[in-house]
């Protein structure tokens, strides 16, 4: 298929190359051009701007927040004025609830198709074409894109035809993914101080009752302490929880755990953890044991 990618990030630039494995023709834009280049010499063509990414059969964006979605689906020249009468985009971003139910109704205004395709896994496994999308939207639209779904990952999983409840399940996911990270922090800080080899405890709790991969990918970054470079950075765990307790407040349930990690995060980034993958709040137990900031 001819399909447009906006959004060269870690996560854009792995499924991008999924795609040009996989024989789709990808035209790649993104705000800094230089980020486009090596995908490009992966036979990628270089978009001079969201116009030229809208002119295949689907666009995909994937992009860091509800702001940078907005300007390039909403504002002046963006994908809601460019993309063809009947033609898709898909959003991978993940965004607020709200947001989501707003571009669905904006893209069916305008004819055309919107579908939100969230995904599971970090940059490792979008550059290999293993990410788990959770979609949502017309079962039509997404029959058209199933071969797009499946460059990109190992499972996709159709959780409605409402496109904004595909963004529900991501935000609900990664709040299991940071609520994960922050007992797995408590923990080791606890066997840590009693003089338990943090990685020999680690591989103790994986080889018996938490073989998950969630808790063997995190508790390795939590026991090795390497957060650096950051696969998810800081910022963007602390938005995706302030998401989910958005939608939390509108939807009138109680998510006492969530308001915990978003003041972890706080703390992290108080402290300069910022530049850090999100991972890092799993360091935090032991500071609180008296082990120095990083």
């Amino acid at each position: 298929m001819n399909v447009g990618f906006i959004g060269m990030g870690q996560m854009g630039a792995g499924m991008t190359a999924s795609l040009l494995r996989a024989g789709h023709k990808v035209m790649v834009y993104n705000r800094s051009p230089e980020k486009t280049r090596p995908l490009v010499a992966l036979g990628a063509t270089a978009a001079t701007d969201i116009g030229d990414a809208c002119d295949g059969e689907v666009v995909f964006t994937m992009l860091a927040d509800d702001r940078a979605i907005e300007s390039v689906t909403l504002g002046e020249g963006g994908i809601l004025k460019e993309l063809g009468r009947g033609e898709i985009h898909i959003s991978c971003s993940t965004i607020s609830v709200a947001l989501s139910e707003r571009l669905a109704r904006a893209h069916a205004e305008a004819n055309l198709g919107f579908i939100a395709a969230p995904v599971f896994g970090r940059p490792e496994a979008a550059a290999a074409g293993k990410l788990f999308v959770i979609a949502g939207g017309a079962a039509s639209q997404l029959q058209r894109v199933t071969p797009l779904f499946d460059a990109i990952g190992q499972r996709t999983f159709v959780v409605s035809e409402q496109p904004q409840l595909a963004n529900l399940v991501k935000l609900s996911g990664n709040f299991l993914i940071a609520s994960v990270i922050e007992i797995l922090g408590e923990a080791m800080a606890l066997a840590d101080k009693g003089g338990i080899d943090r990685h020999q405890y680690l591989d103790l709790l994986t080889a018996t009752l938490f073989g998950a991969p969630v808790f063997k990918t995190y508790g390795a970054l939590i026991a090795d302490r390497k957060f650096e470079p950051p696969g998810f950075a800081t910022p963007l765990g602390l938005k995706d929880i302030r998401l989910a307790l958005s939608a939390a407040d509108t939807l009138s349930v109680p998510m006492p755990v969530a308001s915990l990690l978003r003041d972890r995060f706080l703390t992290l980034a108080a402290h300069g953890g910022s530049r850090l993958d999100w991972s890092a709040i799993g360091y935090l137990p032991a500071v609180d044991a008296g082990a120095p900031y990083l």
